[in-house]
């Protein structure tokens, strides 16, 4: 009775919790201007230092599940949001690029935590029952729609405080950042056995890695889980490039910085609209989601780079840039309440958790290596021709994966083979 009443607390609070902490608030609009003006960085630096987060977060990846293990899902998401509390912090102090790579060293510690516990949370809360994805898709969905909409009215004033003072949207941030530390202590703790029939993990280190390691066999084996976790892990990394290369884009053509923030607002409006319809995403395009996101997707990438290579007329490329970046971010809102539904069906409360790990092993490596590989771009070329490369690749890539993916994913309970689908975990 006690353990019902947790999960239905904590499905009450999520949404709050989640529109407030999911990413920072105040931060992402001037984040480019930020590191560049008032931290004193380039843009290939600013590409440089992103680097490190995905580098330190794939470090810190399994002592981040070690923690998870040891100390529960809940006192976990608490440890997570007083490192994110403490990376702003210090990104404030911050007076040379080394201290910056420190900050996203705590950022990086701080959302591999809460990747690792906040959805997860959220689902073992959920009774189990056949609506189990459905629920949680809809839960998680409005939190994310939430966010949006949050993020999208501070990043209207945004960039206005920003020419006043560089330093006024990241002390906004920064106590936006300690309400949600706060309202993580507000999380109870669930008995997820009641509701996945799962057994106890291990929580010794060594019984931990070889949970891991057993996770991963079956994640390899399993052509479902193996071609989401492949196509999450490049397209989550592809999705981290739409806020610096946006920034730099609108830097190139000179818009002036206290509209950046506007723009923003009205991509993250745009993304929180999306992302309280990801039901009808899913009930529209079926087995077809994925496939639809990605190419319209990379596909954007190229037009935008071709509008600002080529002579078109200002105004008309302006407004092209701002249809492509408005398709970029309404297929940005429903696909990570998507995704996570896709990658947590047919799974157990511990087995989810092995599945974030190496979902985010996986995207740590693609983004610290795409992040490098745009930095050094633009150091011998522009913004516009970092579109058209990356658009390219980028298309010719998922076209062939999403071919290998037809017949491995989205298909009814029935039609996979057992060992698709069922994990065994051994003692």
């Amino acid at each position: 009775m006690e353990n019902s009443k947790n999960m239905s607390y904590n499905m009450k609070i999520f949404p709050i919790y989640k529109g407030l902490s999911w990413d920072a608030l105040f931060y992402y609009a001037i984040e480019f201007l930020f590191l560049t003006s008032i931290k004193g960085l380039s843009a290939a630096q600013v590409l440089f230092v992103d680097a490190f987060y995905p580098i330190f977060k794939f470090i810190l990846e399994v002592p981040s599940n070690i923690i998870v293990n040891k100390l529960g899902k809940r006192r976990s998401l608490i440890i997570g949001n007083l490192f994110i509390v403490g990376d702003i912090l210090f990104l404030i102090l911050a007076n040379n690029m080394y201290m910056v790579i420190f900050s996203w060293f705590l950022s990086a510690f701080g959302y591999a935590l809460k990747g690792l516990t906040e959805s997860n949370l959220l689902y073992d809360s959920i009774p189990k029952s056949e609506k189990r994805g459905a629920i949680f898709a809809k839960i998680d969905g409005k939190s994310s729609s939430i966010y949006y909409y949050l993020d999208a009215i501070s990043g209207i004033s945004t960039g206005f405080l920003f020419v006043i003072n560089g330093y006024l949207p990241m002390l906004l941030c920064l106590i936006i950042c300690f309400i949600s530390l706060l309202l993580s202590f507000n999380f109870k703790d669930v008995e997820s056995s009641l509701s996945d029939e799962d057994t106890i993990s291990n929580t010794s280190i060594k019984g931990i890695l070889l949970d891991l390691k057993q996770a991963t066999k079956f994640i390899v084996k399993s052509n479902r889980l193996r071609s989401l976790i492949i196509f999450d892990g490049f397209f989550c990394a592809f999705l981290s490039m739409y806020s610096t290369l946006r920034s730099s884009i609108l830097t190139d053509i000179h818009l002036p910085e206290q509209y950046f923030g506007l723009v923003y607002a009205g991509l993250q409006l745009i993304s929180g609209i999306s992302a309280s319809h990801q039901d009808k995403f899913h009930n529209k395009y079926r087995n077809q989601t994925l496939s639809v996101f990605a190419t319209r997707s990379t596909i954007s990438f190229i037009i935008i780079g071709l509008c600002t290579m080529t002579n078109l007329n200002f105004g008309l490329a302006l407004m092209i840039i701002f249809l492509m970046f408005a398709l970029q971010y309404t297929i940005k809102g429903p696909y990570y309440t998507l995704a996570k539904r896709y990658l947590s069906n047919f799974t157990t409360s511990s087995m989810r958790t092995k599945i974030s790990l190496v979902d985010e092993l996986l995207y740590s490596i693609i983004k610290a290596i795409l992040c490098l590989v745009c930095s050094a771009l633009l150091e011998i070329t522009t913004t516009s021709y970092v579109y058209v490369i990356l658009g390219c690749i980028f298309t010719v890539f998922f076209i062939f994966l999403l071919d290998y993916m037809k017949g491995t994913v989205g298909l009814k309970p029935e039609e996979y083979k057992k060992e698709e689908i069922e994990f065994q975990e051994m003692h």
